[in-house]
């Protein structure tokens, strides 16, 4: 490796070691006003407003988009629009982070006398505890920083990752406080995988009514085999009008039958058909049933009711359209 590619990887190195020592720092300083923080936010009757201008600015949007997909509603407003009417946005029952690592940015310290009017807490993210904006807020969550990663100390680059972190810290503390699970992540993921592994469900995917694969007891193989193309499952089951099921043939067994050498066309079905198939509920996660289908390696599983009759059928190219494997 040529001598200048080695200097750049130090250097990289360097901003990491320095970042990572400044985060194990801001860790130690944590106390009873990062918990005070924490109370404020839980009893908050509105919303969380997080606020910065510039690279902070980019922090707070990320700031506010953890918190509201970890179960505290939050929204990123603009200091610069707040002060052309943004500032209605916020009540007096929000809680507003606003985030300046000097304390000292024109255009949040410009909000400063709005927002004492309007009465909501306000939680100060700043390194400087003497700043105008350290003063004014109701809790001050301090990140200073020795120095910048930049060569020159001046490109926010420390400060910035922590007050990333320090978000995250918040973010993840009130996630626990409020017992804030997988099934309520889902829902603010609808259109993430996790989502789709935990609130879709069997029924939603399953084929029923016409799209369902079925004969009655009886049928010839040579017609249930003519069903079992037409639906293009690659099984079909064999059940009474009411539901009852009495087996499932699948394209397997019919590789099976056929290595017997025996004649298809006089054979009917309940001679060669499965009688125990495996099966679930059709209110169970998709992703229960795909557990089911790897577990027993099967590509398919019968829907049943809680009677135990014939609700539909589920096959492992429905989960995988779906996005939950």
């Amino acid at each position: 490796m040529e001598k200048n590619h080695t200097s750049r990887l130090e250097t990289a190195r360097e901003v990491l070691h320095e970042e990572a020592a400044a985060l194990n720092t801001l860790a130690e300083r944590l106390n009873g006003d990062f918990l005070e923080a924490v109370e404020i936010i839980l009893s908050c009757q509105g919303r969380v407003i997080v606020t910065g201008m510039g690279k902070s600015g980019h922090v707070a949007r990320k700031i506010a988009a953890t918190l509201a997909s970890t179960g505290t509603p939050a929204f990123f407003v603009h200091p610069a629009e707040a002060a052309h009417g943004d500032l209605g946005m916020i009540t007096g029952d929000d809680v507003v982070i606003a985030l300046s690592n000097s304390g000292e940015s024109a255009e949040v310290v410009s909000l400063l006398p709005a927002l004492k009017l309007k009465g909501g807490k306000l939680i100060a993210v700043t390194g400087r505890s003497e700043s105008t904006l350290s003063q004014a807020a109701d809790i001050l969550l301090h990140t200073h920083v020795e120095r910048e990663a930049c060569p020159l100390n001046l490109a926010p680059t420390t400060s910035t990752t922590a007050q990333m972190a320090l978000g995250d810290a918040l973010a993840v503390t009130l996630m626990e406080a409020r017992g804030f699970g997988q099934s309520d992540f889902a829902l603010s993921h609808p259109g993430g995988s996790l989502g789709r592994r935990l609130l879709v469900h069997v029924k939603d995917l399953m084929h029923a009514g016409g799209d369902l694969p079925r004969v009655a007891p009886g049928t010839l193989l040579k017609d249930a085999l003519l069903e079992m193309s037409q639906k293009r499952l690659g099984m079909v089951t064999v059940s009474e009008a009411d539901g009852t099921l009495h087996g499932i043939y699948t394209d397997g067994d019919l590789r099976r039958t056929l290595e017997k050498g025996v004649d298809v066309y006089s054979l009917k079905i309940d001679e060669v058909m499965g009688r125990k198939p495996r099966s679930i509920q059709p209110d169970k996660l998709a992703a229960e049933a795909g557990f089911l289908m790897k577990q027993h390696q099967i590509t398919s599983l019968v829907v049943v009711d809680a009677q135990g009759k014939l609700a539909g059928v589920l096959h492992m190219h429905d989960l995988l359209r779906a996005g939950v494997f």
